[in-house]
């Protein structure tokens, strides 16, 4: 596991609020920035693609997207590292860029990963945690395969960040992705609700992101989430963000609009998350909104074949009491 600040790691990024968007016009022309709520913080989880496609086109896409939304904090996957000596880190050059901290978790099999990459052993994958707010310790947990099923050693990440109103735990991951892996995934989200559960202390509840190649009614969402079917620790309720989305709005995160996911003629799916914990009094950590974003070309590349998910979530307010808290 690798860490780094922001000030550690240089400042090289756009200015704050002088940021350009995807989200103007078809091909994503640039416009003014998403505006920030001073009572909100904003959470983002995304699969980068890895090394995939023309990935130094898409890293400036990527770049743009994230400077045009500003998130506070950033939960991603398939996050790629060159492993050798001074090595470019994604999260790394995204961190700098963007005046953020950041920690990340390579994958502990990287085996199936270099073949799809040709054979090329000298770049890993891996999560990687971005935050505006320091980062004040970190952990990784090892997720588990079953007998029969490929070992792709998946990890989860948590950070426990410094937001306002007292430290905010943090973590995102990225479950295994074959069609018949669904008793694969549950065993890996009992074993993450264990590891969310071991850090959820503190005044917020806890925010758990990834790609869990899984749909809403999948039994490892289910399980995860812990309100549908019996939890899988007891007490560890998480609540899906597109619960408070648009029902108006596109959510699926893998979109026939994309050109890899018309390649296996399939439906828009949602199999990306951000899951919060049950909030406090204070309405602190309550999901505010929620919606897709990174969903459209930035001058003419896709940024990744996946859209990201963006949620709003409420700062404490003492004025606010949520009914039954």
């Amino acid at each position: 596991m690798v860490s780094g600040g922001s000030g550690e790691t240089g400042e090289s990024g756009a200015d704050d609020g002088v940021a350009a968007s995807s989200a103007g016009g078809a091909d994503g022309d640039a416009t003014a920035g998403t505006a920030r709520d001073s009572g909100a913080l904003s959470v983002m989880t995304w699969n980068l693609w890895w090394r995939f496609g023309g990935w130094r086109e898409r890293r400036e896409a990527i770049l743009r997207t994230l400077e045009a939304e500003r998130p506070d904090i950033l939960g991603l996957q398939e996050v790629w590292a060159d492993n050798g000596p001074g090595g470019e880190n994604l999260a790394r050059w995204l961190a700098e860029r963007l005046d953020m901290h950041w920690t990340w978790s390579p994958a502990v099999v990287q085996d199936r990963w270099h073949s799809r990459n040709g054979g090329d052993t000298t770049v890993d994958v891996g999560v990687a945690v971005l935050s505006r707010h320091p980062i004040l310790e970190t952990a990784e947990r090892r997720l588990p395969t079953l007998p029969g099923h490929r070992d792709d050693g998946k990890t989860a990440l948590h950070a426990l960040l410094d937001v306002p109103g007292g430290p905010l735990p943090f973590f995102t991951t990225h479950l295994n992705s074959g069609i018949a892996e669904s008793a694969v995934r549950c065993a890996q989200v009992r074993e993450l609700a264990a590891f969310v559960a071991e850090h959820a202390h503190g005044p917020y509840p806890p925010v758990v992101t990834g790609d869990f190649n899984a749909e809403s009614d999948f039994d490892e969402v289910r399980l995860i989430c812990g309100y549908k079917t019996a939890p899988a620790v007891p007490g560890l309720v998480l609540l899906d963000a597109w619960r408070f989305a648009d029902p108006a709005l596109p959510q699926g995160t893998w979109d026939i609009a994309h050109e890899e996911a018309v390649n296996f003629g399939m439906r828009p799916s949602c199999i990306d998350y951000i899951l919060v914990g049950l909030p406090g009094p204070d309405s602190r950590g309550w999901i505010r909104t929620a919606r897709r974003s990174g969903d459209r070309r930035v001058a003419g590349v896709w940024p990744s074949d996946h859209a990201a998910v963006r949620a709003e979530l409420a700062l404490p307010d003492p004025a606010l009491k949520l009914s039954g808290a």
